[in-house]
């Protein structure tokens, strides 16, 4: 991959880690960060040796603790239109890749940083983390997602308080209102998303692609559609060599040697 100037990108064994690498800005989002994670997405998602992708925030301090204020500040409507459209389609296209990911969240996790996370498939928390849209104390909304992906995973009344008081959470409330799967000690935390991308790598990945993308189109639709979508994804995996070496090792009692056919 390219070198660029907001990001760290590397792959290990089949898991790739984008490091959003702002540090004294505590990773705060600018327009030329979010170009730069656009680019690097378009990149992982044609790279086949990134099975898993873990997201996470340089230093101690923050996953990513916002948008740039300094940058948007003296913008006018246009100029904010864009900015959020250049969010949304970065954050659309992380939902949109095969792979996994993995959230990785070392610090404070508010406003585009919340966002962000929300966009990934599982997020994976700091003990010491915070969470938050704290938009409305700048007189605006969340702009990047956060009035619905948040609503998605916590409920609507849940979102709202959130939204509208613009505290801050702990990442154990996150986790016991469904906004993190995973809360361990800071030094762990790298280890858990690893340890959760490896089970990952262990199954058919085939399957592990086609279940990602039945969970997320079937909950766009009502049970019943999401139902018989799902029994037609189920039935097309019985058409790959996955299946059947997955189903033949389990007789055997043996390892899957799964080739991604």
């Amino acid at each position: 991959m390219k070198n660029y100037n907001n990001l760290l990108f590397e792959v290990t064994d089949g898991i790739g880690t984008l490091t959003i690498n702002r540090p004294k800005s505590l990773n705060a989002l600018n327009s030329e960060t979010l170009t730069e994670i656009g680019e690097a997405l378009a990149e992982i998602k044609n790279n086949s040796d990134v099975k898993v992708l873990i997201i996470t925030g340089s230093g101690e301090k923050a996953f990513v603790a916002g948008a740039d204020i300094s940058q948007m500040v003296s913008m006018n409507s246009l100029e904010a239109a864009a900015l959020s459209e250049l969010a949304h389609n970065s954050f659309k296209t992380i939902e949109s890749l095969s792979q996994i990911t993995i959230a990785a969240v070392n610090g404070y996790c508010l406003g585009g940083g919340f966002e962000l996370a929300n966009s990934c498939d599982i997020r994976v928390a700091s003990s010491k983390a915070k969470f938050g849209q704290p938009e409305v104390g700048l007189g605006i909304v969340p702009g990047f997602g956060g009035t619905q992906r948040l609503t998605r995973l916590v409920g609507r009344g849940k979102a709202k308080e959130i939204i509208a008081t613009g505290t801050q959470i702990t990442a154990q409330e996150a986790q016991s209102i469904g906004a993190v799967e995973e809360v361990v000690e800071p030094d762990q935390l790298m280890d858990k998303a690893t340890e959760i991308a490896k089970a990952i790598m262990k199954n058919g990945p085939v399957a592990v692609r086609m279940a990602k993308y039945v969970i997320d189109k079937g909950a766009d639709l009502d049970l019943n559609t999401a139902i018989s979508f799902e029994t037609q994804m189920w039935a097309q995996t019985f058409a790959t060599k996955d299946q059947k070496e997955g189903m033949q090792a389990f007789l055997e009692k043996r390892h899957t040697k799964f080739n991604g056919e």
